[in-house]
């Protein structure tokens, strides 16, 4: 089960840096992806998600303009879900992809074999995805 992690790993990261190289030239600068306390949902959004869905989730980050697809406004999910913020739907993208376009894509890594990989507790990982769901939650327009 771990070698196929670390497959996914670098099968994700080979997508990822290869469509990084094309938006290299169009000036978009790469950075190694930090670490971030599992234990902190801001923290995780605010280094891998904010740099697209933009740091209050509107969709307006600095590297919308490299991406194929606009990032949906992260804070009228529950809107656009009769009122229901749609937790599950949120964390099975995280860890497995919607095979949409912007999703699970060169546009934007899964983040979940990336979570499982940087941490051995699998565990970790699922807390990583539940973390960050719960603070886009708090990021919803009442």
């Amino acid at each position: 089960m771990k070698r196929i992690s670390i497959l996914a790993v670098i099968l994700c990261s080979c997508f990822v840096l290869a469509a990084w190289a094309q938006q290299e030239e169009k000036g978009l600068k790469k950075v190694p992806i930090p670490y971030s306390n599992p234990t902190s949902g801001a923290q995780m959004y605010k280094n891998y998600c904010a740099a697209c869905h933009g740091p209050k989730g509107t969709g307006d980050g600095p590297a919308v303009e490299f991406l194929k697809a606009a990032p949906p406004d992260l804070r009228t999910m529950t809107q656009r879900n009769n009122g229901k913020y749609p937790a599950d739907r949120v964390k099975a993208t995280l860890q497995f992809g919607t095979g949409g376009h912007a999703h699970g894509t060169s546009d934007m890594p899964i983040w979940g074999p990336l979570f499982r990989a940087r941490d051995t507790d699998q565990n970790v990982g699922k807390l990583r995805a539940y973390n960050v769901t719960a603070f886009i939650e708090s990021l919803q327009q009442k």
